[in-house]
């Protein structure tokens, strides 16, 4: 049984302590946020993660899991010592790492032992050899230094799924202890047969972004193929699945929306972009990909006002407020930038979220009406704006939605629905690229 600590009580710190307990370690994980840690004492999340909840709470309750505010004392403590701090982004895209530093030069000048410093926060090429350097200054030779880049690839909505049946596990290393470390930890993972993966720092960060990169731009370019079916009067439903049915294309994030968001890819990949403007070898394919994502929001938000002309005054009903369903995070989701600019254009706004809310509230405060189900909200709106695939929203009843509207407008930006059905009810639908 290992003693780990792991610094960083968000997504990625949360599914790696967590997980790790599962298998059978000692984990402290910590944060300096003491209402978060407080909470998460209780075995009760400070944000919406289906399953991991009940799991956490397991752990806790079994005496594998802790969570505490001082980390000097964890670092003291630990054998292993997880970095998954949070690394936003910065004007002109650059990612802050000034928290993982930080706690580098805490571990350096505090651990005892021959730790091992596994970094966990996603991080631009080379940090971790800043890291190395930090260690290696405050050590100044008590112990030796052993850094790995383990990068994750987790998704919001299905974090503890995704630790539990990873694609593959990807490590970065320049010693033999810190690998065979890391292929201890994983063994339950590496015995079911995940690849293992070993490679050095900056080509296990270059992963990271790389893999973020193409995901983003795969949404990206199924959206503009939706932009371009609504100009010629294609169906991207048909499209989507021809390509999906590719096995050199699948149909992972191929599907049309409002544009991709979350605490990743936008920072991700302007961060990426970034590293390779100062490398002097641009990355022309993602820097494209930022600037489609971010007209394909305006484009949304430019085809809700096309059907009426002038917004001002007009009441839209908005249903689906997280970047995503099976999360509440907001963070750059598109939906904010669309409510966002039909504000600016006049229209009176009203919001549901099964689970985003109270974050829509902290953001908006009175400028928006909140409701607590989709009928309510609704009620008295000239459209309806589906933003968010949440499963809550596939079972609307377009008869009962359409009884408390002004006007029946459906606009179907998640291509949820049977247009059939709806214009039964009396809608005028409309999808995206179809």
């Amino acid at each position: 049984m290992k003693k780990i600590a792991v610094i960083g009580a968000g997504y990625a710190g949360l599914a790696v302590a967590t997980g790790l307990a599962h298998f059978g370690n000692k984990i402290r994980c910590f944060d300096i946020d003491e209402k978060k840690i407080a909470l998460l004492s209780e075995g009760d999340l400070p944000f919406y993660e289906p399953e991991m909840e009940e799991e956490l709470h397991q752990q806790v309750a079994e005496g594998r899991l802790s969570f505490e505010t001082n980390v000097v004392e964890g670092v003291t403590w630990a054998d292993i010592v997880f970095i998954a701090v949070g690394t936003p982004g910065m004007e002109k895209g650059a990612a802050d790492v000034s928290a993982v530093l930080e706690v580098a030069e805490t571990i350096g000048r505090h651990s005892g032992t021959d730790t091992v410093v596994v970094i966990k926060s996603t991080v631009p090429l080379g940090t971790c050899e800043k890291v190395q350097d930090v260690l290696r200054k405050t050590a100044q030779g008590r112990w030796s230094c052993d850094v790995v880049a383990n990068p994750e690839f987790l998704r919001e909505g299905q974090a503890l799924r995704d630790f539990f049946h990873p694609a593959r596990i990807v490590i970065g290393a320049e010693s033999e202890r810190a690998v065979e470390t890391m292929r201890a930890l994983y063994a339950p993972l590496v015995k079911a047969g995940v690849p293992f993966l070993i490679t050095d720092f900056r080509t296990a960060e270059m992963i990271k972004y790389s893999a973020n990169s193409f995901l983003a731009m795969k949404v990206a370019f199924i959206n503009e193929i939706a932009r371009l079916c609504d100009a010629m009067g294609a169906d991207v439903t048909a499209v989507v699945k021809a390509l999906g049915a590719d096995p050199r294309i699948g149909n992972q994030y191929l599907s049309p929306g409002p544009g991709y968001g979350g605490s990743c890819l936008p920072k991700d990949t302007e961060a990426f972009a970034l590293s390779a403007r100062e490398a002097e070898a641009p990355l022309t394919i993602v820097e494209a990909v930022i600037e489609s994502n971010k007209r394909h929001k305006l484009y949304v938000a430019e085809k809700v006002k096309q059907e009426f002309s002038d917004l001002r005054g007009i009441r839209l009903a908005v249903f689906g407020l997280a970047f995503k369903a099976g999360t509440d995070d907001m963070r750059e989701s598109p939906a904010v930038a669309i409510i966002e600019q039909l504000l600016k254009e006049g229209a009176q706004v009203s919001v549901y979220d099964p689970e985003a809310l109270i974050n829509a509230k902290k953001r908006w405060r009175k400028q928006l009406a909140y409701g607590k189900n989709p009928y309510e909200t609704a009620k008295g709106a000239c459209a309806v704006l589906v933003l968010t695939e949440w499963p809550e929203f596939l079972a609307l009843d377009a008869e009962k939605l359409g009884r408390v509207m002004e006007k029946k407008v459906l606009f179907d930006f998640r291509n949820l629905y049977n247009r059939s059905v709806w214009e039964r009810a009396g809608f005028q639908y409309r999808g995206m690229g179809r």
